[in-house]
């Protein structure tokens, strides 16, 4: 299980990862796939860690794969989010400051399905993501999404 721990620099109790987050939107444009993970029962954007090895492109076609079964292509950078207020502790005890990269995918082949990591997906609206128990630190970057900045984002 993994949970958000809040604290004044507390990402300091921690190593630093590098992560990504793959914001797929539906044909319309009107709604972003979110998945429902296996460990927290919480949903979030598909990404995950970076390997050693891969670029951060590949990392997130890697883990939106793995987590939807969709094959994506990177189309931008939306933003770079990072704090050193906040700290993911995984049931390991592992503690990571992550600095995470949300991009804009577009599903270029592969079929929707559910994973070892994944108990539900869906395409969600703004309103209907507020309704949702989202992750925090994903909560941030939809609202960034659907706010429609033009640049990158640097959180």
């Amino acid at each position: 299980m993994v949970k958000l721990v809040y604290g004044d620099r507390i990402g300091r109790l921690g190593h630093i990862i590098v992560g990504c987050s793959a914001t797929i939107r539906d044909g319309n444009w009107e709604k972003v796939l979110l998945t429902r993970r296996t460990d927290n029962g919480r949903w979030c954007l598909p990404g995950g860690r970076m390997d050693p090895g891969e670029s951060i492109e590949e990392a997130c076609c890697r883990e939106a794969l793995e987590e939807t079964g969709l094959q994506v292509a990177v189309k931008r950078l939306l933003g770079i989010y990072t704090s050193p207020h906040c700290l993911l502790e995984y049931a390991d005890g592992e503690r990571c400051q992550v600095v995470a990269m949300n991009f804009e995918a577009v599903v270029i082949g592969g079929e929707l399905r559910l994973s070892d990591e994944t108990t539900e997906y869906g395409y969600f609206s703004a309103a209907e993501i507020d309704q949702l128990d989202v992750m925090e630190h994903h909560l941030e970057r939809i609202h960034d999404t659907f706010a429609s900045h033009g640049s990158p984002l640097i959180k």
